[in-house]
């Protein structure tokens, strides 16, 4: 069952953004996500929040500067998501502008299915093996890497962790320097920084140590990196506080005008996508992806190389085998759904059940994450899915829904069955742990108890909030341009409104989406619901996106079907 639920439009917040200036739609929408003032909607570079108010920056700086001074190699350890690859590019472009020589400057990045995640002893190993490091900066990792840091100083190595991540509870890993907003004792207002945007601000905090240390010879520029941390923070799905739409806003902005990475311009590019229109969306279902398909079925090199080659031509052709692995993926995702799907279906795995767990042998590791986030959409339920990784154990990520923080929930189960967990970690969003497969039915019952104990009733049943009725005036092109040009995502969410309509045709398009036409405020108004095949009835009240349908060079505007309710 699904209930639309109107958001607040606090008239009083919107009447005072209407006079600071802001069009009466969109002072209506953002009253009703939370702002105050129009000084939030100020996206300038001077309102990001301060560098030196981020724990660790200082001790990062002056770690990364006794590198640059002493001529020593450092290697990026990444992460093979799209957060972890943007990080990477921004760490190695922005050390290369700040001084450090080109040929001092790596990489590694886990092969998910070998190494796992994290600064493990084998990634340790293998920054080695690839050549002479004096330094290793993770990042989007290593908050948890203990047993990584141990060895690495043992092989004579200094780390810097960045990363996002929430610690465990204890002490943490033993590095040099630890920039995590999250860790304790950081007073950073924006615990929602994504990895890509720690590194930058970790880039900042060098920048200001070298300038006021007279060691830069000329101003050296890093704001023409935010196309890669906008893109990072979209498609990691960070909430998107204040401080985070002003990062996505500024990277907008560049590749709106046409400032962008070669890599980031080819993926554009690669998603048939124009760039001279680019949303926070096209980053979250287009280009992040992209990206990540590289990670899940193939080798993140491949994503990391097209975002930090120089060379258009280069550039074009990694993201077209970017392009092609993404294609792989969707068929892989597909198998996996169908199969998760009739495992729903003899387990009536979305009746009483508060939670989901589900494995299969033919199920693909680097997949797991995209189908437990289908599951979860449809069900409404918390969600893991797990695969067999190639040393027998079962990896497992899982998906959740408002009111159950999957990373305290693994907490609590790993607390309650000692053993069980052999490692976990994430958000409260979305986490990912690994167990051995003969403790799948321990896991999975101790998972659905902690569901049950968190979850009331009415949390498990799907409410989808919307902004209310668009009213007429407002169906124009226009209207989807000026929504269209605004940071929506994780924690700002895109528009959504709320109206009856009555229902006067409906057929099946690629047999999976549901095409209407619909009476609407006395209009004939075309709209779709993707992944949607069961018909609705005459009178009904629709959620729904407005959009731009192009077909043929034509334009028209339709409704974006998100809910459905009676």
């Amino acid at each position: 069952m699904t209930t639309l639920l109107a958001r607040d439009p606090n008239p009083r917040t919107a009447f005072a953004l209407e006079q600071g200036g802001v069009p009466p739609l969109l002072a209506r929408l953002f009253a009703a996500r939370g702002v105050q003032h129009t000084a939030q909607l100020d996206d300038a570079l001077a309102h990001l929040l301060a560098p030196a108010t981020l724990k660790g920056t200082a001790e990062a700086a002056a770690l990364l500067h006794a590198a640059r001074d002493a001529d020593h190699t450092v290697c990026v350890v990444a992460d093979y998501d799209c957060d972890g690859a943007t990080a990477c590019a921004v760490a190695l472009r922005g050390l290369a502008r700040l001084g450090f020589a080109p040929d001092r400057l790596r990489y590694v990045v886990p092969d998910r299915a070998v190494h796992g995640y994290g600064l493990t002893p084998a990634i340790v190993d293998l920054a080695l093996a690839s050549g002479a490091a004096e330094l290793l900066v993770t990042v989007d990792n290593g908050i948890a890497s203990h047993a990584g840091v141990t060895h690495a100083r043992a092989r004579g190595l200094q780390v810097l962790i960045t990363d996002h991540h929430l610690p465990a509870e204890g002490p943490l890993p033993e590095a040099q320097a630890i920039v995590n907003p999250n860790q304790p004792g950081c007073g950073f207002e924006s615990k929602a920084l994504a990895g890509v945007g720690v590194m930058f601000y970790v880039l900042l905090a060098l920048r200001a140590r070298l300038r006021d240390a007279g060691a830069l010879a000329a101003p050296v520029r890093l704001d023409d990196l935010l196309d890669l941390v906008a893109l990072g923070t979209v498609a990691d799905v960070a909430r998107l506080d204040d401080n985070n739409r002003r990062l996505v806003a500024q990277g907008l902005r560049r590749i709106r005008a046409g400032h962008m990475q070669p890599g980031v311009a080819a993926l554009f590019g690669a998603a048939g996508r124009q760039a001279a229109r680019a949303s926070a969306a096209d980053f979250g279902f287009a280009l992040g992806p992209r990206l990540n398909a590289a990670g899940r079925l193939a080798d993140m090199r491949l994503g990391i190389a097209c975002l930090l080659t120089d060379d258009a031509g280069e550039a074009t052709a990694l993201a077209a085998q970017l392009d092609v692995i993404n294609r792989e993926r969707r068929s892989v995702e597909a198998g996996m759904k169908d199969a998760a799907e009739a495992q729903l279906a003899r387990l009536d795995a979305g009746g009483d059940s508060p939670a989901v767990v589900l494995f299969d042998p033919t199920f693909h590791e680097g997949v797991v994450g995209i189908v437990a986030g289908r599951v979860k959409e449809r069900l409404h339920r918390p969600t893991f899915v797990f695969a067999r990784g190639q040393d027998g154990a079962l990896k497992g990520s899982g998906r959740s829904i408002a009111g159950f923080h999957l990373r305290d929930a693994l907490d609590l189960v790993a607390k309650r069955h000692p053993g069980v967990l052999v490692k976990f970690g994430g958000h409260a969003m979305a986490a990912g742990c690994t167990l051995a497969e003969a403790d799948l039915a321990t896991f999975t019952a101790a998972i659905q108890q902690v569901a049950a104990e968190w979850l009331a009733p009415e949390t498990l049943a799907r409410r989808v909030l919307t902004d209310g009725p668009l009213a007429p005036e407002y169906w124009t092109p226009a209207t989807v341009a000026e929504l269209d040009a605004q940071v929506w995502g994780n924690g700002f969410d895109a528009p959504v409104f709320c109206d009856e309509v009555q229902v006067i045709g409906q057929r099946l398009v690629g047999e999976r989406h549901l095409k209407l036409r619909v009476r609407h405020a006395g209009q004939l108004r075309d709209a779709i619901w993707f992944g949607h095949t069961e018909p609705l009835p005459e009178r009904v009240r629709l959620a729904y996106r407005i959009s731009l349908d192009e077909f043929q060079g034509q334009q028209r505007l339709q409704m974006v079907v998100e809910a459905a309710a009676s």
